[in-house]
């Protein structure tokens, strides 16, 4: 008799939405056919009344989204790793089977995002399918950057990436981390057979939004693109930015303070993606200037 496979499970959480935090671990603990390892981190809380079986690690201070993710790893057991957002539900009891049949029957993939739907099923955000034409939701892919809310990916190859991007405290993190899993030698896939829910929420509603996104898409060139190709890919995305601005002005004052901020301030290790990486990419239709 074959033992269920194990996935660990980290759920990252201010404490600030108990209702959607038990729902999220619930709908974890009800996954079929595997068995889960759930911890529970606390950004900047200790988190308490949690199901039988649940660890909780609580952060003295909010380090922010991939540093709190981070710190789950550790603490948890399996060779596949779900990170979870407090807000999204697996809500399909078969979900994490699913998935590890997936990476089972392809060594290569070296992290999964599923479909991500409202609730009740209804069609998310276009921002959330990780393609430049998105198409029918449902159709899987190979991607190159990820909605970090929902990810399953082998521990070996978050190990060869170095993990979340701890500086970046939120936005833009699921870039780098997906462009590092392709450097490691493995896929990004986006499965659209798979499906999360989460509430439909506007990016907008997280505080210095504009600036963070700025910041970090400067450090994300600083940090992983030779720069014959850092340069083009921050001036491209900041023609893209002021495009989008034309209706909300405004909105690009705190962006340029962020752009500013990013070439000012340390971005953490440097660590350019291998040109053999950035061939894989282009091949993709998806080279790092855009």
């Amino acid at each position: 008799m074959t033992s269920a496979p194990v996935v660990g499970v980290v759920v990252l959480t201010q404490g600030r939405r108990p209702a959607e935090l038990d729902r999220a671990v619930r709908s974890a603990l009800a996954q079929r056919n595997v068995v889960v390892d759930v911890v529970v981190v606390g950004n900047g809380w200790q988190p308490t009344g949690l199901p039988d079986g649940v660890r909780a690690v609580g952060l003295a201070e909010n380090l922010g989204i991939p540093a709190g993710r981070n710190a789950g790893v550790p603490h948890v057991a399996g060779d596949l790793l779900l990170f979870l957002d407090d807000d999204a539900t697996l809500v399909d009891p078969s979900f994490l089977a699913r998935a590890v049949h997936l990476f089972d029957a392809r060594p290569d993939l070296g992290l999964l995002q599923p479909r991500v739907d409202g609730p009740g099923g209804v069609p998310g955000p276009r921002r959330w399918t990780p393609r430049m034409r998105v198409g029918e939701r449902e159709r899987s892919s190979a991607v190159f950057s990820v909605w970090e809310g929902a990810v399953v990916v082998r521990r070996a190859v978050l190990e060869r990436t170095g993990g979340w991007p701890d500086p970046f405290f939120y936005a833009h993190e699921g870039i780098e981390l997906a462009w590092r899993v392709w450097d490691a030698g493995a896929v990004v896939h986006y499965a659209g057979d798979l499906a999360v829910e989460h509430p439909l929420t506007a990016f907008t509603r997280h505080r210095d939004f504009y600036r963070l996104n700025a910041r970090n898409r400067v450090w994300l060139a600083k940090r992983n693109l030779p720069w014959v190709l850092g340069v083009p890919y921050v001036l491209v995305w900041t023609a893209l930015q002021v495009a989008r601005s034309v209706r909300t002005p405004a909105t690009l004052v705190p962006w340029f303070r962020g752009w500013a901020e990013g070439w000012r301030t340390d971005a953490g290790p440097r660590r350019t993606l291998r040109w053999g990486t950035i061939a894989r990419m282009t091949r993709h239709g998806r080279p790092p200037v855009v």
